[in-house]
């Protein structure tokens, strides 16, 4: 079962949300639901007596209406945690009593309604990209830049996918390897040096990082290609490698330009505060 995982915004507040591609519907997270409506300072908890609660004064079991989905939580792994589709979720707001149910049920119906429409038409996926990009300051190079390396980064995830890697821990393990690898420091040293927290790193790649990331995974996939790689643990080696042949030429240019290509310059901080790494 193919998935895409994704989180929306309500209120203020994320919400993490599972795109199945063979139902083509979105599963949201039911305890993220609950902590926005309710503003309860333990979702959990309240989720928990509202399943009994319901139960036993209708007949009906909200549990049964509900899956179990790997989401990642704050410390950054993944757990089983109940979440519904949008049909089940507008049954779970009648039970919670809540000023923001109505405004959330037309937010609901609207973001459980944009992946289908990008489905039909993709273009409309990529253009509220390049619009998020525009809004954020990046260049018309930059954004084309960024929309190549997630081109790239997609055939690559797709091959793993393809070739028994499936745990999204393993997508993220793997991913650092090459980063390491051709940057000389891990996903989370290049996000503290830019000073990013929960903001995505790439959106905050100088168009060198962006090539040299790209490089690293275009290698990585022509790589895995050749050799078959298969699951996770055979797919570490053509992460390696990969990651490797853009570090080459890195230093190269380096070498070359005197300049550092892995900077701590980020689109949050003015110009006069972005400094290169010496």
């Amino acid at each position: 079962m193919k998935k895409e995982k994704h989180l929306a915004i309500f209120d203020g507040k994320k919400i993490r949300r599972d795109w199945n591609e063979k139902e083509e519907r979105w599963y949201f997270s039911v305890v993220d639901i609950v902590e926005v409506l309710t503003d309860s300072v333990n979702p959990r908890d309240y989720w928990f007596k509202m399943k009994k609660r319901v139960k036993s004064e209708d007949g009906v079991e909200l549990s049964t209406i509900c899956r179990q989905l790997k989401m990642r939580s704050t410390d950054g792994k993944y757990y089983l945690t109940d979440a519904a589709d949008t049909e089940a979720i507008f049954r779970i707001i009648q039970s919670v009593p809540s000023p923001k149910a109505e405004p959330f049920k037309r937010w609901l119906a609207r973001v459980g309604y944009e992946r289908i429409e990008e489905i039909n038409d993709p273009e409309r996926a990529l253009n509220r990209s390049r619009e998020y990009w525009r809004r954020m300051g990046r260049s018309e190079k930059w954004i084309q830049q960024r929309m190549m390396g997630q081109e790239v980064r997609n055939k690559l995830t797709d091959y793993w996918r393809d070739h028994e890697v499936t745990e999204q821990e393993e997508y993220a393990i793997l991913t650092n390897i090459i980063h390491e690898e051709w940057s000389d420091f891990t996903v989370k040293e290049h996000k503290k040096l830019k000073k990013l927290k929960t903001e995505n790193l790439r959106d905050h790649m100088s168009d060198a990082e962006l090539i040299f990331t790209a490089l690293a995974e275009l290698s990585t996939r022509q790589i895995a290609e050749v050799e078959q790689s298969r699951g996770f643990q055979e797919n570490k080696i053509p992460a390696k490698r990969g990651g490797r042949i853009a570090k080459r030429a890195r230093i190269d240019l380096e070498n070359k330009t005197g300049r550092k290509v892995v900077t701590g310059e980020n689109f949050k901080l003015p110009s006069s505060q972005k400094k290169l790494i010496k």
